[in-house]
């Protein structure tokens, strides 16, 4: 097996998330939840720990973390931020919100702040379309969001 290197205090705490599902292949998607809870994303290394410890292929861990939409691979901001562009949205300006956040942050989808405060992505749909456009940062929605709305929202996680 290829030597991992994966700083310590993240092994040990890999290597409990697996233990307390007993190891079970079965309990994938939960180890894989709970460890992203832990260490905030699932790098390559990270996949390869999971996989020994719970004895099921990598590709089989990659093709988990890859087809989920709440994993990531990447490290997300403190603040991450996840722009609605489905229908309902988008027809009601939700590009434009996207744009504002880009401009004010300086970042694209998939791109972290530098001092790591935010994170963007943008989703396909949140299932809140009467409020359409929305906003989520972290767990918290923003409803009915307009450009203009933008850096104060943004400033609210700034202090």
């Amino acid at each position: 097996m290829a030597t991992i290197k994966i700083n310590s205090q993240y092994l040990k705490e890999i290597k409990e998330v697996c233990a307390s599902f007993n190891y079970e292949k079965g309990q994938l998607i939960n180890v894989l939840k709970k460890t992203q809870e832990k260490i905030g994303y699932l790098p390559a290394e990270v996949q390869m720990v999971i996989a020994e410890e719970l004895k099921v292929p990598v590709a089989k861990v990659y093709g988990v973390v890859s087809f989920y939409s709440f994993f990531t691979m990447v490290p997300k901001g403190k603040h991450p931020i996840s722009i609605c562009l489905g229908t309902a949205c988008y027809v009601r300006g939700a590009e434009g919100i996207l744009h504002e956040v880009e401009r004010i942050l300086g970042i694209k989808p998939g791109e972290v702040t530098p001092d790591g405060l935010f994170s963007l992505d943008c989703l396909r749909c949140v299932g809140a379309c009467g409020l359409a456009p929305v906003i989520l940062i972290g767990e918290k929605v923003y409803p009915r969001v307009t450009p203009n709305q933008v850096k104060a929202i943004l400033d609210e996680y700034r202090k």
